[in-house]
């Protein structure tokens, strides 16, 4: 019995190399060195982004949204560095694991096409910013203010607070209307009068209501005119300049006034009509 253990033995030994205490040593030591350029790596890292987002920070206008964007690439763009190197201190050939890594990249964006639309058309709104969060914008078909900003799409409160979660790309494929972004708008209003009334006193009141708002303003000037003569009215366009928190609510308030102007002094404010002919026949 001890001859055969002792066989089975000398089999296995032949097996182990005399340096197996060197080589286990220079395994340990690999490892070893791997986790240390990881650990410190990440380390160097955080700090590195750390301090790109208190510079970006102290920077005026800047957004918060590209910070936050500018922080998480640089930060996975290291640590992508960090592992590579600490693989290579375990001697893995990093050449073949960027080949792989790299088609692996490649059939993920290939599934993955419209999000990465998105992700493109969310980093050329936070580049760009033809709105920020806040500003009433009109995009996409959609029509609200803008609450948030990410990646991959842009939130929207409507006017009757509604949320609207809408895809970045849509909005970059259309037209982008940002309402309030200038501090000033004009409203423009239509008002029409009957072909028998006087022009002149529809002028004259027109202008008075006009100019008897307070929130108009008046150094920018402001526009009444006959614009048409249409089939059943004679057209008066009315402008007026306002700042951009009023806009509707000077709209609002001079069309009532108007109305109730325009009864009260017998102007009339007509609307189409069409006459029927009814013919008997014996």
């Amino acid at each position: 019995m001890e001859d055969k253990v002792k066989e089975v033995s000398d089999k296995f030994s032949a097996y182990i190399p005399d340096n197996i205490v060197e080589i286990l040593a220079g395994y340990a030591m690999s490892i070893l060195m791997a986790l240390v350029v990881f650990l410190v790596g990440k380390w160097i890292v955080r700090r590195i982004t750390n301090l790109l987002v208190s510079v970006l920070r102290k920077i005026n206008g800047m957004d918060e949204t590209l910070v936050k964007f500018l922080e998480n690439i640089v930060y996975y763009i290291l640590m992508i560095v960090v592992i590579l190197a600490a693989l290579s201190e375990l001697g893995i050939e990093t050449t073949s694991f960027m080949a792989i890594l790299g088609a692996a990249g490649l059939a993920i964006g290939l599934a993955l096409q419209g999000s990465l639309g998105n992700f493109a058309s969310g980093v050329m709104i936070i580049l760009f910013k033809p709105f920020k969060v806040g500003d009433v914008v009109t995009a996409a078909g959609v029509t609200g203010s803008v609450q948030e900003v990410s990646i991959f799409n842009t939130i929207m409160i409507t006017p009757d607070n509604q949320k609207i979660i809408v895809p970045n790309s849509a909005i970059t494929n259309d037209s982008i209307t940002n309402i309030n972004a200038n501090p000033t708008r004009r409203v423009d209003l239509v008002v029409g009068i009957g072909y028998d009334d006087d022009i002149k006193k529809a002028k004259n009141v027109l202008n008075s209501i006009v100019e008897a708002d307070e929130r108009v303003l008046k150094e920018k000037g402001i526009t009444v005119a006959v614009s048409e003569l249409a089939d059943s009215s004679v057209n008066f366009v009315v402008r007026a300049w306002v700042n951009t928190p009023d806009y509707w609510a000077v709209k609002f308030d001079l069309t009532e006034t108007i109305k109730i102007t325009f009864d009260n002094e017998g102007i009339s404010i007509p609307y189409p009509q069409q006459d029927v002919h009814h013919h008997n026949q014996a």
